[in-house]
């Protein structure tokens, strides 16, 4: 087969085009217009960095087996149109994951927060039993090359399910197109207003993707969260419902023990929110023939994903995590986790502004209050990244008033440097972006931090 990836340098799109080069019978080519790293390094050792960015008509061809179509090509990609004039079939990238896997058993992780530690959790437990499977998680994992393993012979396939819109001429939510046989919801907390301009269509995408599973399923979910319990007894769909809640723990020395039916177990993550993953995590390895003491065995080695929770640097006063928080209820689990974790520090945040959502000035509000147990917050925004999603300039003003709390907002990435510099000498800093913090080299500044 000759498949072609129109927009190949995406976090998802890039460690697809991998996977599937490594295949005899399967030629990969690609395109995009901007390729940053570490995409752009992994694809150039792999002999598959496009020669020139940007999109050339020329490299569609009746010799294609198939086009890949990531979520930022646009409708008028001239690779798109060509592909379209010419027939050659068009895949988004789930609905390629879905035809590979379509004979085997897919187990999808979907919910608002928590997907990839959850699907990372799981990874790690099932690889702990020796079980083939093939997955995609949305983040990189200890011992794993790649993000995504497709193979010709595994049984089951594990996909971490992602509610936004599957490519730009495929405008339905990627976990809908898995059509999972084992499901979990991890939880519903309205995001994506640039898709889902409303709380009741968000809730539709969770609905709908319910009803998209296969019949005789098997449907685990959160039901600490009282507005995605209601609407999962609410569904007739024929699958059978199993709920799960946060398991027993303590904290001893800044360390979260979870207390199981075969005893206590030192965990190398923190946080509520996580081991409420971990339960639900143990519950889809159940489902897939893993017992309940292999999975506490495999989690007490589990170190977390990247950049969830991440420890950068430890030093003797002074430490330094990274988050990919972002969404209220993202960054709501992950303060609460530092501050229970960390209750004799002081504690210092720094959130980046940085999706759609989370600049929209009639988003903002969500925030409110969401900071208020830190010593000391930072709410950071690149006015140039309002700009480039043709948002509305948004003002310090109203993000203070957004967070109803006393809060220091920055707009400028040196001046942020210069706040972290001249905190006390012993304090605790919890980085939560999904993005780059304005181009802020994070490692190499936590380190001299730390020290």
């Amino acid at each position: 087969m000759n498949i072609h990836f129109i927009a190949i340098g995406g976090s998802a799109m890039h460690n697809l085009a991998l996977s599937l080069s490594q295949k005899k019978n399967i030629v990969i080519s690609g395109s995009d217009d901007a390729i940053f790293e570490p995409s752009k390094t992994r694809l150039s050792e792999a002999g598959l960095l496009p020669e020139k960015e940007g999109w050339f008509e020329e490299k569609i061809n009746s010799d294609l087996d198939a086009v890949i179509l990531g979520m930022h090509a646009k409708k008028d990609n001239p690779e798109l149109i060509k592909s379209k004039a010419l027939g050659i079939k068009i895949y988004s990238y789930p609905e390629f994951l879905f035809e590979y896997s379509k004979n085997k058993t897919r187990v999808v992780v979907g919910g608002s927060h928590g997907k990839t530690s959850t699907t990372s959790m799981l990874v790690h437990s099932l690889a702990f039993s020796e079980i083939n499977f093939d997955f995609m998680v949305g983040a990189q994992l200890e011992g794993y090359g790649n993000t995504v393993k497709l193979s010709e012979d595994s049984e089951w396939a594990v996909f971490e399910g992602d509610e936004y819109l599957s490519s730009p001429i495929d405008l339905r939510p990627k976990f809908h197109l898995y059509r999972a046989n084992v499901a979990i919801l991890t939880g519903m907390a309205w995001d994506h207003i640039n898709v889902f301009p409303t709380k009741e269509s968000y809730n539709n995408a969770f609905k709908d993707f319910i009803k998209s599973m296969e019949p005789g399923g098997t449907l685990i979910y959160n039901s600490e969260d009282i507005e995605l319990k209601e609407l999962v007894l609410e569904d007739n769909s024929p699958i059978r419902k199993i709920p799960y809640q946060t398991p027993d723990y303590r904290i001893e020395n800044s360390k979260w023990i979870w207390c199981t039916p075969f005893g206590d177990l030192d965990l190398n993550f923190i946080g509520k929110h996580n081991l409420s993953n971990a339960e639900g995590a143990r519950w889809l390895a159940q489902e897939m023939g893993v017992q309940a003491d292999d999975f506490y065995d495999a989690i007490s080695s589990f170190k977390g994903a990247d950049r969830r929770m991440q420890l950068l640097h430890k030093g003797d006063k002074r430490l330094v995590h990274l988050d990919f928080a972002h969404a209220p209820s993202k960054v709501k689990a992950t303060v609460q986790a530092y501050i229970e974790t960390y209750s004799d520090k002081i504690k210092v945040g720094v959130l980046e502004l940085h999706t759609f959502s989370s600049l929209n000035s009639n988003y903002i509000s969500s925030y409110q209050g969401i900071l208020d147990n830190l010593d000391k917050a930072f709410v950071f925004f690149d006015p140039h990244a309002v700009a480039m999603k043709n948002l509305p300039e948004l003002r310090r003003k109203v993000v203070e008033e957004a967070f109803g709390q006393k809060i220091v907002v920055i707009t400028d990435i040196e001046d942020l440097r210069d706040n972290l510099e001249v905190l006390p000498i012993s304090c605790n800093l919890l980085i939560m972006s999904s993005g780059n913090l304005g181009g802020f080299d994070i490692m190499n500044f936590s380190k001299k931090w730390v020290s």
